[in-house]
């Protein structure tokens, strides 16, 4: 039996692919689930291979469907993509650069960059989101993103790296600690206190710089509470809950009842990288990227 291929099929397949529950699946689509369980076997038929393994509880992708699930995602993001650069250039606007970013690169040199592409490339529209490493990372490969601000010491061999900023590390205290900038010398005179730290999630590098900064001094840190967003940890912190060790640049743009002392005597630094996708095919990332060599 023929039958014709259509973007459709990819769509149904999609649709089954994340949900991975023909019935929830065909609710998503607005169609029956005899439907598009036929569209699916139509488009096995075509491809000549199979695509999900069905019983009467599960539903699993074969490699073969695991594999084309991740193109079939690309494909549409590109399709979507396109067809909204396409609409910006008809506006006369040379596209739009979409920018991943930890909480830290807007205290520090995603600002200068925008202010920048702002005075010289004032025909490029930009859409900004707050995002861990793991999801910009992730959002890169998908081609999700254009452009990404990290804390990663490694990434895919898909994707660049590039240093941008460089900052020291400072301690977090309650605005009553005893400790002040004149009397702190060392992280050891907190080694008794308990530590609210960014999770591993959020950059295992991080992670592991600060846990060395504690056990370079002579002790492990009592870490009570984790978090990946800054604005918990400073809140925890102003309740008396413990203690945090964060870049220094993160202590701009809060107003909360907290002390930030710049740890002194220690290697480690916190290095925030620009990262994107070796083969983006964006044409308004490359000046965007020209922009972030001039800062």
């Amino acid at each position: 039996m023929s039958y014709q291929f259509e973007l459709r099929h990819l769509t149904y397949f999609l649709a089954v692919a994340e949900e991975l529950h023909f019935r929830k699946a065909a609710e998503r689509l607005f169609i029956s689930q005899p439907g598009l369980s036929r569209q699916i076997k139509q488009m096995e038929e075509m491809l000549g291979v199979t695509l999900f393994v069905r019983d009467k509880r599960n539903v699993k992708l074969t490699p073969a469907g695991m594999y084309l699930k991740k193109e079939v995602a690309y494909i549409f993001n590109h399709l979507d993509f396109t067809l909204k650069q396409t609409k910006l250039v008809d506006e006369g606007i040379s596209g739009e650069v979409r920018i991943g970013f930890l909480g830290s690169a807007m205290q520090s040199i995603l600002p200068d960059l925008l202010i920048k592409a702002d005075e010289v490339l004032p025909k490029i529209q930009f859409s900004l989101e707050e995002l861990s490493n793991s999801a910009q990372v992730e959002a890169l490969e998908k081609d999700q993103l254009d452009l990404g601000f990290v804390r990663l010491a490694r990434v895919p061999e898909t994707l660049q790296l590039k240093p941008v900023f460089t900052d020291r590390f400072s301690l977090v205290i309650p605005s009553g600690h005893k400790l002040n900038k004149d009397s702190f010398t060392s992280i050891a005179q907190v080694s008794e206190e308990h530590f609210i730290l960014f999770s591993s999630d959020y950059s295992s590098l991080y992670y592991d710089q600060i846990m060395s900064i504690c056990e370079d001094k002579g002790f492990t840190p009592k870490v009570s509470y984790k978090s990946v967003h800054a604005l918990t940890i400073f809140k925890l912190v102003e309740s008396g809950l413990g203690v945090a060790i964060v870049p220094s640049s993160l202590q701009l743009g809060f107003d909360m009842r907290v002390k930030f002392l710049e740890i002194p005597n220690i290697p480690q630094e916190a290095t925030l990288y620009a990262c994107w996708k070796k083969d983006n095919r964006n044409p308004a990332l490359q000046p965007i990227l020209e922009s972030l060599n001039e800062l």
